[in-house]
């Protein structure tokens, strides 16, 4: 059996070529709705729990890292774990991100609707501002992917990629708002080859945001 290596390669070239077309399909997803969400957050007074189901949970646990490391403290959760009890740890205080391209995993419908019961601010990730989830939550957000960017048009590939460019977006934007600093991101690496670290780059510029009450009147008369 005859192996052509360039086919191979044309096949791994376009995977690659597909999945930057998805994350940079997410700079045309930012817009006001980016802005209150991330007012929403900074002002947030508890913490900020990010859940999603199969490949949206792994964007959701990474998502919370991120945050954690660049001065938002953020929490991965399991939406289904929060239906059996999970959901006692969210209070008023806090905010949940709830991640999902097609927005309508009923888990996650589920845990939308009692996280609003406990009072907490449920922000959704999905597709569009008209599916299930995003009707449930306080906040919607719309993130999504030419078809062909996602494996075989169904495998959840291309999406993942750019729901987590779009995360990396909302933690620049808090950690510069917040002015983090490098040094305070440094303090809490004192493994690997960060803590080894002796000089540290400038911090970044800073940013600021609209107060959550400002957004959300701007919202509501525009």
């Amino acid at each position: 059996m005859t192996v052509d290596v360039n086919e191979v390669i044309r096949a791994a070239k376009g995977r690659i070529a597909a999945s930057g077309a998805a994350v940079a399909a997410v700079a045309e997803a930012i817009d006001e709705s980016f802005v209150r969400a991330a007012s929403l957050i900074i002002d947030c007074p508890g913490k900020v729990f990010i859940g999603g189901s199969g490949t949206s949970g792994a964007v959701a646990h990474r998502m919370a890292h991120v945050l954690s490391v660049t001065g938002t403290p953020s929490i991965y959760f399991s939406p289904m774990d929060s239906l059996h009890g999970g959901a006692g740890v969210v209070d008023a205080r806090d905010v949940v991100l709830l991640i999902s391209k097609g927005g309508a995993s009923q888990e996650v419908l589920d845990c939308a609707d009692v996280m609003r019961a406990r009072g907490s601010t449920v922000i959704a990730l999905t597709r569009s501002h008209d599916t299930d989830l995003a009707r449930r939550a306080d906040i919607s957000l719309a993130l999504d992917v030419p078809q062909d960017t996602e494996l075989g048009g169904v495998v959840a590939t291309g999406i993942t990629l750019a729901q987590a460019a779009w995360g990396d977006a909302l933690a620049e934007v808090l950690m510069r708002a917040r002015g983090y600093t490098l040094r305070q991101f440094h303090a809490t690496h004192p493994a690997g080859a960060v803590g080894l670290l002796d000089e540290l780059p400038a911090d970044l510029p800073p940013l600021t945001l609209p107060s959550h009450d400002r957004t959300r009147s701007e919202a509501s008369h525009g």
